[in-house]
């Protein structure tokens, strides 16, 4: 059986001309569009290299926003989905702004077993913020991390880069202190 449509004719005028050329609104300054592109031009806009290129750029940026991405796709003449797909699949890339001092904890078995999850309920109860949020000030976000390394150390927390080991939850004022200054 086939079916007869008739299509009336202005629903062509929403339809693009196929010589019109796609342009997206980006959010973002030139200056950000600018570095964006030097990254990509750095691994030679080859899409084999994008993972390479979402580390730079949130090293750069501190996170990877949409419009980020979308400049990323662009350059690298890849679809958005595609690196929306990689930043969501791995955990060390995120889209929401972490906090000027990262506080990541250790929830790795070591850790666990030696008191992890009250050191995590201290930092939350302190900041009053859930795992993944960041202060409204931006000076602090609350990660878990599955493991540092240090099992010796346990519990560890990071801020930053900077190693804690065997913390209590009474020490997470104390933490917390040094960079309230």
């Amino acid at each position: 059986m086939s079916q007869k449509t008739d299509i009336a004719p202005e629903v062509f005028q929403y339809m693009p001309d196929e010589r019109e050329v796609l342009k997206v609104k980006v959010n973002l300054p030139q200056s950000k569009i600018d570095t964006i592109d030097r990254i990509c031009e750095s691994f030679d806009n080859d899409p084999g290299e994008l993972i390479n290129v979402l580390h730079e750029a949130q090293h750069e940026f501190g996170y990877l926003p949409a419009e980020v991405q979308d400049v990323i796709a662009h350059n690298l003449k890849i679809p958005v989905a595609q690196v929306y797909g990689v930043v969501t699949f791995y955990t060390y890339f995120t889209m929401v702004p972490k906090g000027e001092f990262p506080i990541s904890i250790c929830t790795g078995t070591a850790c666990y077993v030696r008191g992890a999850e009250k050191v995590l309920e201290e930092f939350k109860k302190e900041l009053n913020l859930k795992v993944g949020e960041t202060t409204p000030d931006g000076k602090f976000s609350i990660n878990c991390l599955r493991c540092v390394g240090a099992c010796g150390l346990a519990p560890v927390v990071l801020v930053g880069e900077r190693v804690y080991g065997r913390v209590s939850p009474d020490g997470v004022k104390n933490i917390l202190d040094e960079y309230r200054k």
